[in-house]
């Protein structure tokens, strides 16, 4: 009886309103499997459209593919590289698995597993045999239980496998998995991973156990907090750590003489220690706590940022002064393009009214952008205009509008105080090449090319080792039945 009355208290409830609950939640997933669909079945149809309009431009620098990127980009406010793989698997579902991408836009599988089977099939090289297994699988992949990715994946090797072995994806070994990462900032302070060659490991462990030794003993850092120093010194190639015993007389002798330079924008009230602002690394756009300010600054060169006056005439010639390209980069952070984070120190600046055509350089017709972006600017029809307090008004093809606002305008809005209207003087129009192309920087190998080597050298690595396994098993004896194994 007590099992009995156990057993109705953990059985779930069976009610007209959980059943409506349940079905929600399924009838939600389905939909959001075929909105992703969509959204791939859109991309994939412009990427078609402006290949039908231009051509594939494989040999640009900035070739199609990189341009409905760029587009898509825009459109849904995310990273040039998340638009990128959205259009790897838009052009998946359009060529290579058409009846697989059935299923996923019926919202028979998510977004998840259609992602694991594109990735899984991609070495198949072969048009008939890729033909087979979406067939395979698009009748399959639908009536699937639930799995992990890894049952996932093992599902679908077990289909290529029977078709194409050379196309198994591999597992990687742990020395193709070796990288450092960075990251998980929080008040100041970043995470660093790694995976290492043990002789690197242990090089890089002693350096920083000699490195934390060349202070003196009134250093007031434990050694794990010099041992963190020191990663910093081997960054500014230094050959000691910095002593921080604060007196005159330091036995550990000088500082590093090599420090390496890392732009930090703060207020000036942060900096001596009496502000709550928060300071900006402008190559991250990572926030540094204001109580962290004013300790980073007591071993910093300080140096003033100049904000141009209203009324700043500007200046002569094309490339900017160090104060003004200084101000500039401080005013925007990154690029400015539509979903574009790259750091303002890697960019270029770029005159938003083309200084051949009359643009002035002055802050109001300065803003930096990276390479790519100018290249789309310059090459796929991308205009903007500049306000003078830093905001660009951008107009794509197809008459698609973006707004960009300076990154410093919600930790240092006096940066984007406006800078008066930027003059534009009457130019003589240059000569221009009758081929605009040939002003292209080209690519050394195209998109398909990269992506052609890349399948071929995984796929030779698989055949290699097939065959290595085929002859360890041919090299192996047997022993018969009625004999003793050897000893």
């Amino acid at each position: 009886m007590f099992g009995s009355r156990l057993h109705e208290y953990f059985a779930p409830s069976d009610t007209p309103r959980s059943r409506v609950l349940l079905e929600a939640v399924g009838a939600a997933g389905r939909a959001e499997a075929r909105a992703a669909a969509a959204r791939l079945a859109a991309i994939g149809e412009l990427f078609e459209l402006r290949r039908a309009e231009r051509g594939e431009r494989e040999d640009w620098a900035v070739d199609t593919w990189a341009a409905v990127s760029a587009e898509v980009s825009a459109a849904l406010c995310i990273s040039p590289a998340m638009a990128g793989s959205y259009l790897h698997y838009a052009v998946a579902m359009r060529r290579r698995l058409p009846a697989v991408g059935e299923v996923f836009a019926a919202g028979g599988i998510d977004y998840r597993t259609f992602q694991t089977i594109v990735y899984r099939t991609d070495l198949i090289t072969d048009r008939d045999v890729l033909a087979d297994v979406d067939r395979r699988l698009g009748a399959a992949v639908g009536r699937w239980p639930a799995m992990t990715q890894g049952r996932l994946a093992g599902a679908i090797d077990k289909v290529v496998a029977r078709a194409d072995p050379d196309a198994v994806r591999r597992a990687r070994d742990k020395a193709a998995e070796r990288e450092v990462t960075i990251g998980g900032t929080q008040a100041g302070i970043a995470e660093l991973y790694g995976r290492l060659f043990v002789t690197d490991a242990h090089a890089l462990d002693r350096r920083l156990d000699a490195l934390a030794a060349t202070v003196c003993e009134a250093d007031p850092r434990t050694k794990a907090q010099r041992r963190a120093d020191a990663l910093g010194a081997l960054a500014a190639r230094a050959d000691r750590l910095a002593c921080r015993c604060e007196t005159t007389d330091c036995p550990a002798g000088p500082r590093p003489a090599t420090p390496v330079v890392i732009h930090v924008i703060a207020e000036h009230a942060s900096v001596e220690g009496t502000g709550s602002a928060a300071a900006v690394l402008p190559g991250c756009g990572e926030l540094i706590p204001a109580e962290l300010v004013a300790e980073v600054a007591k071993s910093a060169k300080l140096a003033p940022l100049h904000l141009p006056p209203i009324d700043a005439p500007p200046e002569q010639g094309y490339a900017p002064s160090a104060k003004l390209a200084a101000f500039v980069r401080a005013r925007d952070l990154t690029c400015r393009a539509p979903g574009c984070e790259r750091p303002a120190q890697g960019c270029d600046l770029d005159h938003t009214v083309p200084h051949a055509q009359g643009g002035a350089t002055h802050a109001s017709n300065l803003k930096c952008l990276c390479r790519f972006h100018h290249l789309l600017k310059t090459f796929w029809g991308w205009r903007d205009k500049q306000l003078p307090d830093g905001t660009v008004i951008w107009h794509l093809p197809d008459q698609q509008t973006y707004i960009t606002t300076a990154g410093s305008a919600w930790l240092f809005p006096t940066l984007c105080t406006p800078t008066g209207t930027a003059p534009i003087t009457a130019h003589p129009t240059p000569p221009h090449c009758a081929d605009r192309t040939a002003m292209t920087p080209q690519r050394r190998r195209t998109r398909a090319q990269d992506r052609a080597n890349r399948i071929n050298t995984e796929r030779h690595h698989n055949r290699q080792a097939r065959q290595a396994r085929r002859a360890q098993r041919d090299r192996t004896p047997t022993v018969a039945n009625n004999e003793p194994p050897p000893y």
